[in-house]
């Protein structure tokens, strides 16, 4: 009898005990879950959370998306004036007089085969196939007028080799633009000098001369347009 309450009381002090660790087992893993860091993503440092109240974020994104969409349209349509542009074949005379017609009147030139064969080349290409129909000149300045730009803001055309030549920079020069570097020009943007310009000599493509039209030259206000350029043959 004594044996059976002996077997009893260990078997009750065994439970206590098990019970005891179990518990104290639990806590524990609690409280390691609760200090233990969360597994980060590989791109954590840069994610963004997306706030609720982001609604400017939203309108400056669709001001970038317009921006975006008003830039693609300006590019495919420099494309479509490009893929328009043929080459003329052959030597080319020494001497080209061509007609600028714009909205203040039209514009005689004569335009340097012999010195710029390349440019002129591809100015009568450009010409001959309507490419710069309705640009306009974007630039007007006290000592110069500047167009040709299939986008309109002076950033738009393509690329070719600058022609220095020993043509000075005088009134009624016909030039072309370009930007940092002097040994490429833009193929699209022409410039026309209203008074001398020295300084550009050496320095950008001269490839002609105002013969006739100096007056409307003058007249030339920012977004007038070209309505054509007819080569006379």
């Amino acid at each position: 009898m004594n044996m059976s309450k002996f077997h009893i009381g260990l078997f009750i002090i065994i439970i206590a005990v098990f019970f005891g660790i179990v518990v104290i087992t639990e806590e524990g893993s609690q409280s390691n879950k609760s200090t233990t860091a969360p597994t980060l993503p590989p791109d954590a440092s840069t994610f963004q959370l997306i706030s609720p109240t982001g609604g400017s974020n939203i309108n400056k994104l669709t001001a970038q998306q317009q921006q975006q969409q008003a830039q693609q349209q300006q590019q495919q349509a420099q494309q479509q004036r490009q893929v328009q542009v043929g080459t003329v074949e052959g030597p080319i005379a020494a001497s080209v007089s061509a007609t600028i017609k714009t909205s203040k009147g039209d514009i005689t030139v004569s335009l340097f085969g012999d010195q710029a064969p390349i440019t002129v080349k591809n100015f009568i290409s450009k010409a001959d196939t309507n490419y710069y129909n309705g640009l306009i000149f974007h630039r007007v300045e006290d000592w110069v007028i500047q167009g040709g730009d299939p986008t309109g803001t002076g950033n738009g055309g393509g690329q070719m080799p600058t022609e220095v030549n020993q043509q000075p920079f005088v009134v009624g020069s016909v030039g072309v633009a370009r930007g940092s570097n002097p040994q490429i020009s833009n193929d699209s943007q022409f410039f026309i000098t209203k008074t001398d310009a020295s300084w550009l000599n050496g320095q950008y493509t001269n490839f002609g001369i105002v013969t006739s039209g100096m007056s409307v030259v003058n007249k030339i206000e920012i977004g007038d347009k070209i309505e054509g350029i007819t080569i006379n043959k």
